[in-house]
Formats: C-alpha cells, sequence, structure tokens
C-alpha cells in the first residue's frame, strides 16, 4: 500500500480521517481557510513528495496548480484544510502487537528530528513505556487502542499476511485563517502504509 492507496483506504475505513479531496483545474479555495496540499504518485517512491502545509488560500492553490502540471500524469494531488496539532505520533498495528509513538506538536518533530516523547509497545500480555509515560493521557491512549482493534478488523487482510501497518495520527484543532484554534480537540488520522 503506497501513499496513494493509503488515502483511499483511510477515506473508504470509517476512521477519522482528513477529509481530503481530489485537487483539478476547476477547484477553488475557501480563503477563510489555511490549508494542506500533498502529492501522491501512482507508483514509485513516494517519499518526500512536495506538499505545502497550513498556508493561505491563495498560495495553497499555486502550490496545487505547479504540483498537478508536474505531476498529472504520475499522480494526485490532494488538499484538506489544515490543523493545529497538538500532540501527534504513529501507530503500528499487526497481528501480536501495537507501537504508540508521541511526540508534542506536529509529526515532523518525530519523523524529520527523531524528537519523540514517549514510545508504549503492547504486546497484549506486556507493556513497555519508553519516556514520559504521562505524555499521553489515559483517555487518549485508550482511543489509540480502540482504533488499533479497528485498524485490525478494517484491514485484516494486511494483518492475516503478517504485514504491519504505519498509521500517522494527531491530536488536533481545526484552524481559522489567522492559525488559531477551533474549537475542540480531535483525533485525526491522515496517512496509513504497510513497512
Amino acid at each position: 500500500m503506497n501513499k496513494l492507496l493509503g488515502f483511499f483506504e483511510l477515506k473508504d475505513s470509517g476512521l477519522p480521517a482528513v477529509p481530503w479531496k481530489q485537487f483539478d483545474e476547476a477547484t477553488m479555495l475557501d480563503d477563510k481557510y489555511l490549508w494542506t496540499v500533498r502529492m501522491a504518485v501512482y507508483e514509485g517512491n513516494d517519499f518526500s513528495l512536495p506538499r505545502v502545509v497550513g498556508k493561505r488560500a491563495e498560495e495553497a492553490l499555486e502550490a496545487a496548480k505547479d504540483f498537478f502540471n508536474k505531476y498529472r500524469y504520475n499522480g494526485m494531488v490532494v488538499y484538506y484544510p489544515y490543523f493545529i496539532a497538538e500532540k501527534s505520533g504513529t501507530l503500528q498495528v499487526n497481528a501480536s502487537d501495537i507501537v504508540v509513538e508521541a511526540v508534542e506538536k506536529d509529526l515532523w518533530n518525530l519523523v524529520t528530528h527523531n524528537r519523540k516523547n514517549v514510545t508504549i509497545i503492547n504486546d497484549g500480555n506486556d507493556l513497555k513505556i519508553f519516556g514520559d509515560e504521562k505524555f499521553l493521557k489515559e483517555y487518549e491512549l485508550n482511543e489509540l487502542y480502540l482504533y488499533a482493534g479497528k485498524i485490525r478488523r478494517i484491514f485484516k487482510r494486511y494483518i492475516t499476511e503478517g504485514k504491519t501497518l504505519l498509521l500517522e495520527w494527531s491530536y488536533a484543532y481545526k484552524t481559522d485563517v489567522n492559525n488559531s484554534p477551533i474549537g475542540e480537540k480531535y483525533l485525526v488520522f491522515y496517512e496509513i502504509k504497510e513497512i
């Protein structure tokens, strides 16, 4: 499962996922929001693809058009409203283990800067915690475990093949055009892939 297939799998899964849409030449972006624009390719290397995050509509639209013109025959451009992450991380799920890694704020603090506040490994019998064991609140960890169980059921075909699924998540807030949080904090998944 590559990034592109992962977008579709998440959208159809019933998990709380980003409400992405496919960009095309007729797409208009509402200037009341900040936007994220990402690339996904049909095949080949799908790491370090171009993206813009948390940009005003005009700048996001310009980037989306550029991505679309460069990659229209090799992939798809997706866009969705930007969110402010309070905590982010990865959730690894396979038949026997659940691994939660979490970091303060954006996921880039984990995947790009290799920072981690906590790693929790749960094999069903034993729980190992490395780092700040109080970083995730009990209800947050329970919610991630709840979704890990759902992920095992929803993506059973991958799990029974012995694969591990890696999901990226954040506890986040919607935001206005001034990058101010709006509403209640919520859990959102925005990528899934096999590892």
